[in-house]
């Protein structure tokens, strides 16, 4: 009885969400160590900005976890409809006392659990606010009766040699992001998402260059 029992218990025990991965993986910085945490809950090929597009684990490679992580904290989840992608934005303190903001796209994995692929945000002048309840959009099932749309990009150069870029998506097309790295560091991403009626933004930062 006592394994069937167990049994039971984890068959209802909820899954963990993209909020929930966010929070554990902060968690996991303040407590284990910052570059670990990174290590620990991004995919092989994940991407950081430094300011050009940069891959996470060679980034990292050889750096030693610094003594102070930073804090960071969700603000909002947008979901796709399948489940399978989820881009989250929040935000974040340094140890210094500077604050900023992420958005991080989390792709769920083939063990139901989440990781990162994507990482972004930029500095700010004022922190963002903490919610005990940080806001969750799911996006709407695909209606086979109307196209699904995308990210359109405005008030941007197409791509070029100046300018890196990366796309992705959900599975089912529901939710989209998209990143552009200028030649001077400056960048932008972008997410959106099917909410019933139209393909809608979900994210849109602009990062500035950074000094020199």
């Amino acid at each position: 009885m006592f394994p069937l029992l167990l049994m039971g218990t984890a068959a209802q025990a909820p899954a963990m969400s993209p909020i929930d991965a966010e929070r554990a993986f902060a968690i996991d910085a303040r407590t284990m160590g910052q570059w670990t945490a990174f290590r620990r809950w991004s995919t092989d090929g994940a991407v950081m900005f430094t300011p050009q597009p940069t891959s996470v684990h060679q980034f990292i490679k050889d750096r030693a976890d610094p003594p102070e992580a930073i804090d960071r904290w969700p603000t909002a989840s947008y979901v796709s409809c399948d489940g399978s992608v989820a881009v989250n934005t929040g935000g974040w303190r340094g140890p210094d006392g500077s604050v900023g903001y992420f958005s991080t796209v989390w792709q769920r994995q083939k063990d139901g659990g989440w990781k990162w692929v994507v990482d972004s945000g930029g500095t700010l002048q004022a922190p963002r606010p903490r919610p005990i309840k940080p806001l969750v959009k799911r996006a709407s099932c695909p209606d086979r009766r109307r196209p699904q749309g995308g990210i359109v990009v405005t008030g941007t150069a197409a791509p070029s040699s100046n300018i890196r870029s990366g796309i992705g998506g959900s599975n089912d097309n529901t939710l989209t992001w998209l990143w552009l790295v200028r030649a001077d560091g400056s960048r932008k991403f972008m997410a959106g998402y099917q909410n019933g009626r139209i393909f809608a933004d979900a994210i849109d930062d602009e990062i500035a260059a950074p000094a020199k």
